[in-house]
């Protein structure tokens, strides 16, 4: 029956996944904002929701490792898992995203977590300062949206183009779209808590400790939504949303969920994490140097290099 569930799970994913996707480039459509700036807050905070739900469920139960491991291997699997297994599906043209200064905003935020883990654990004031850094985040990227609005210009999609897009149609009704959004953002939660649950009870079964549940099952488990929305944005030719949906997540992940989940008690940090898991979600962030600033596609050559580096690290963390 576990087994089931966990399928269950996979299957609620990939639709709505799909559903999101549609009524995020939509609502960019009837909003006139750039389908980029929708995939960084809607769709990127969607799809992160499991990621919060079970780091502050887990600070709760005193399980605070599982927590903490949990956004760390969500954020390296975001970049080596979510846009690698996409990219061997169907080349994603990056080259055609401004993502420049929101990649800068998500370095910088993954710098300063790793500088805020050093203390030795999160708390009240750490997640203070995450949280005000979201809200930053978010004002700007509020102010971009205006911006781009009242220009009528956006990353790759100019309002001329939208009509363009796969999937896209000026002409839906707003009822529809918020029942896409609506869809996505309950059906995504939903399928990875019951994936993430299923999954967790076969790995202990085996005897695997809370730490590697965290930086391993339970990430991929919560990376999901990211794969399911990512793989339908390649597929649907929409490299603006699969792209701003990571990098918006990892956002969120960083500033977002051990901001709020830090409000509930204190996270030590471990010293493995010091040691290793950090500094890997750090490469993992860098990786995405050429793809933002050199205009190189995310082509299947890529897609298996990022892939490969993934299954690596799972299994170094869990050997």
């Amino acid at each position: 029956m576990v087994w089931l569930m966990a399928v269950v799970g996979l299957v609620i994913l990939l639709l709505a996944g799909d559903a999101l996707v549609k009524g995020a480039v939509n609502l960019s459509l009837r909003l006139g904002i750039p389908a980029l700036i929708v995939s960084l807050t809607i769709v990127a905070f969607g799809t992160s929701a499991p990621e919060l739900l079970i780091s502050v469920s887990a600070v709760l139960e005193d399980a605070p490792g599982l927590a903490l491991g949990n956004v760390v291997g969500s954020n390296t699997a975001n970049v080596l898992l979510v846009l690698g297994v996409p990219a061997l599906i169907s080349t994603l043209k990056t080259c055609d995203c401004e993502t420049r200064k929101m990649f800068s905003i998500m370095l910088l935020a993954t710098l300063v977590f790793i500088g805020l883990a050093y203390t030795g654990e999160f708390g009240l004031w750490q997640g203070i300062v995450l949280l005000v850094g979201l809200a930053l985040f978010l004002g700007d990227a509020a102010r971009q949206g205006k911006r781009a609005h009242k220009d009528g210009q956006s990353c790759a999609t100019l309002q001329d183009d939208d009509e363009d897009l796969e999937g896209a149609d000026p002409d839906m009704p707003g009822w529809k779209i918020a029942m896409y959004l609506g869809l996505g953002l309950i059906g995504l939660p939903l399928g990875a808590d019951i994936l993430v649950e299923s999954a967790t009870v076969i790995a202990r079964a085996y005897g695997v400790s809370e730490t590697v549940i965290g930086l391993t099952l339970v990430a991929i488990g919560t990376s999901l939504p990211e794969l399911a929305t990512t793989v339908m944005a390649a597929l649907r030719n929409q490299a603006d949303v699969a792209l701003g949906n990571v990098i918006g997540s990892n956002l969120f992940n960083l500033l977002a969920i051990i901001g709020v989940a830090s409000m509930f008690g204190t996270i030590p940090v471990a010293d493995q994490m010091l040691s290793f898991d950090l500094w890997v979600m750090l490469a993992a962030s860098l990786v995405l140097i050429p793809f933002v600033f050199f205009k190189v596609n995310l082509n299947r050559i890529w897609g298996a290099i990022l892939t490969s580096c993934y299954i690596g690290y799972v299994m170094a963390v869990l050997l």
